[in-house]
C-alpha cells in the first residue's frame, strides 16, 4: 500500500510517501493512524491529533474513521484545510 503525506504532515514525518505492508491488526483508518503513531517520534508528533487528519482512500475523501482500508492501494493523509 502506498501512503502519501501532504503539507505539514509531510514536514513532520520527514518524507512525502512510502510503500508499506499493513500489519494484520490494521484494517481501518483509525487503526492505521494509531499504528502510524507508534512508528516513532516524528509520526507521534505529526499525528498527535488524529481527529483533525483528513484521509483519501484511493483518491476518494473519507470521513469515516471505521472505513475498511485492507483493499486500498493508496491512502493520502492531509492536515485540515484552511483559507478563504
Amino acid at each position: 500500500m502506498k501512503l502519501v503525506y501532504f503539507a505539514w504532515l509531510r514536514e513532520r514525518v520527514g518524507f512525502g510517501q512510502e510503500e508499506i505492508d499493513l500489519p494484520q491488526e490494521v484494517s481501518t483508518v483509525s487503526e492505521l493512524l494509531n499504528w502510524l503513531r507508534s512508528r516513532g517520534e516524528n509520526f507521534e508528533e505529526a499525528l498527535k491529533h488524529p481527529e483533525v487528519i483528513r484521509v483519501a482512500i484511493d483518491q476518494v475523501h473519507e470521513n469515516d474513521l471505521d472505513k475498511n482500508i485492507t483493499s486500498a492501494k493508496e491512502i493520502a493523509l492531509f492536515p485540515p484545510m484552511t483559507g478563504g
